[in-house]
């Protein structure tokens, strides 16, 4: 018994460090896959939050508030089709601010030079809609630094127009623009071959000399324009205006001067709307944003083709 008490002992103490072994070789393993499960699942939210951000994702209900708050849209930059402030999507951020019955009035908050007359008519027609579909919901336009020529043409449509005193207002006016390099051909010696089917096809084209009768054609066309943009301001500002003979020349006015003309309607911000007027201080942000991918597709494609047309001839702006 005694011989055999040894072995005994030594196989059980084996049996029993193999034993602790295993369990503790178990304990790391379970470790290591909770560990490894955590980084994953932190893993998948740092993607999903890296994707949210850069291609910056409209959600469902984002900033549709449930409480009481003032609805917000921005309307900045140049005024066009291609750019952040077009028609399609100012309107949608429109239409959702007016839409949700929890927004207490709509601000409109404007930070630009003009641009397309199209898309600025565009805009005007659709407050207009919106209004009388809300009768009861006020949009308010707070001006920032430029509210010019078509930022001006959308503005009108607002039940009221705010602004800094040092804001700049007007630029009732359009314009467009184009290049003539007749004269530097003919020093280079070169001539230009342009063949069209129709007498006009080729009206305004920078590489040949000015025709005297398209110059007329188009005076008359951005005359019109300019008469339907101060059809559109009368029509806006009502008896508020106090027509002066420069009005509708292009002029510029500051916000102080803006007011004593009767262009707006007095000083505020969006803050102060949302909290005085409103009484709604809480602000919550409808306009739609452009995501990466948009940006990425705008810069590489069609702004180079814009830019290049642009170069060549221009279209009628709001300027």
């Amino acid at each position: 018994m005694d011989q055999h008490q040894p072995d005994n002992a030594n196989q059980n103490w084996e049996r029993q460090a193999l034993e602790h072994l295993l369990l503790e070789n178990l304990k790391e393993t379970r470790k290591a896959r909770r560990w490894k499960a955590v980084f994953r699942i932190l893993t998948l939210i740092v993607f999903v939050g890296a994707i949210l951000a850069v291609f910056d994702f409209h959600l469902p209900g984002r900033g549709m508030g449930a409480e009481k708050h003032t609805a917000l849209v921005t309307l900045e930059g140049e005024i066009s089709s291609s750019s952040m402030a077009n028609a399609l999507d100012i309107n949608s951020s429109l239409t959702a601010a007016f839409e949700n019955e929890n927004s207490a009035g709509v601000v409109l908050r404007i930070n630009s030079p003009g641009g397309s007359p199209v898309q600025a008519g565009m805009m005007n027609d659709e407050i207009h809609r919106l209004r009388k579909l809300y009768p009861s919901k006020p949009l308010y336009v707070v001006v920032e630094d430029i509210c010019a020529s078509g930022g001006y043409y959308v503005a009108v449509a607002g039940d009221q127009i705010l602004v800094d005193k040092a804001s700049l207002v007007g630029s009732i006016g359009v314009i467009m623009e184009g290049f003539g390099f007749t004269g530097l051909m003919d020093k280079l010696g070169v001539t230009r071959r342009m063949i069209t089917a129709g007498f006009n096809k080729g009206m305004m084209d920078p590489f040949s000399k000015e025709n005297p009768q398209q110059v007329e054609m188009i005076k008359t066309m951005i005359d019109e324009i300019h008469q339907q943009f101060i059809a559109v301001v009368k029509a806006g500002r009502g008896d508020r205006l106090k027509e002066t003979p420069e009005m509708f020349s292009g002029r510029v006015w500051n916000g102080e001067q803006a007011i004593k003309i009767g262009l707006v309607d007095g000083y505020g911000t969006v803050e102060s709307v949302a909290r005085d007027v409103f009484k709604a201080p809480d602000i919550l942000d409808y306009t739609i944003k452009e995501n990466f991918a948009e940006r990425v597709a705008k810069r590489f494609g069609a702004e180079v083709g814009a830019a290049a047309g642009k170069t060549l001839i221009k279209t009628p702006n709001l300027q």
